[in-house]
């Protein structure tokens, strides 16, 4: 079944991208017509153009999220005459990826069994650390707590694959911890536990990572120039996108 000629089915997900974070909503939006199985298994996606139209995203950002999804086996590219992009959905071998990179069944199941938990937890994030970067721009880190920031953010930057999700966490918690709430530290520790668990489920894309390296340098100045606003608009922005790259590949 061909999944393209502007069937209206798709017209649900296939919705225009508004945020900043268009390489993982545009991940997010192609996963959920992979697992809705409006695109079924062997059958082809919309052209390239048309997706491209639909999701008002870039064809550079599109082939990007595409060759992402290729990458891990959930799509195939075939040239010729009957070419396209074409849906290759094998339950089993998600969940092999979801072995291999989570370190076993156990992750993959609690991912699972979170059912609702997964968007209170979400959203959850996202007030904590939100309010945490405003709290955080307003003290204006200055002396030993800029050169932590600093650092942390250095050490994201240069992260082997394997150390990346660790050194993102020490920046976040430490821009959570110079916030001038022990509380709001102590609980984000916590449900950071909770998305680290989820986030090893998925695998680490080289756009994502590039773009997450670009706002935590924005979020960074924000914060050592004490800009409130600006510093609660980049940290939105951010995890917005781990959020849509979650629900891409959890749902």
């Amino acid at each position: 079944m061909d999944g393209g000629g502007g069937d209206d089915r798709l017209a649900a997900v296939l919705r225009p991208v508004r945020s900043g974070n268009t390489f993982e909503e545009a991940v997010q939006r192609i996963l959920q017509l992979v697992r809705l199985g409006l695109v079924p298994d062997g059958g082809r996606l919309p052209a390239e153009r048309e997706l491209a139209e639909r999701l008002q995203v870039s064809r550079v950002t599109l082939r990007e999220a595409l060759k992402a999804l290729q990458d891990e086996g959930l799509l195939e590219t075939r040239r010729g005459r009957y070419g396209g992009t074409f849906v290759r959905y094998r339950p089993e071998a998600v969940e092999d990826a979801g072995r291999a990179s989570a370190g076993g069944d156990e992750l993959r199941r609690r991912a699972r069994r979170m059912g609702d938990r997964l968007e209170d937890t979400l959203l959850f994030r996202e007030v904590l650390e939100v309010g945490a970067a405003e709290l955080c721009a307003d003290r204006r880190p200055t002396g030993v707590q800029a050169q932590r920031l600093r650092d942390c953010l250095a050490a994201t930057g240069s992260a082997a694959l394997g150390d990346y999700r660790r050194m993102d966490t020490r920046l976040h918690l430490a821009v959570a911890e110079l916030c001038g709430s022990p509380s709001v530290a102590e609980q984000y520790a916590s449900v950071r536990a909770s998305v680290n668990e989820l986030l090893d489920c998925i695998p680490l894309l080289p756009r994502n990572l590039d773009h997450s390296e670009a706002q935590h340098a924005a979020l960074v100045a924000a914060l050592l120039d004490g800009d409130r606003e600006r510093a609660r608009a980049v940290m939105r922005a951010h995890v917005a996108g781990t959020a849509a790259l979650l629900r891409g590949f959890l749902s």
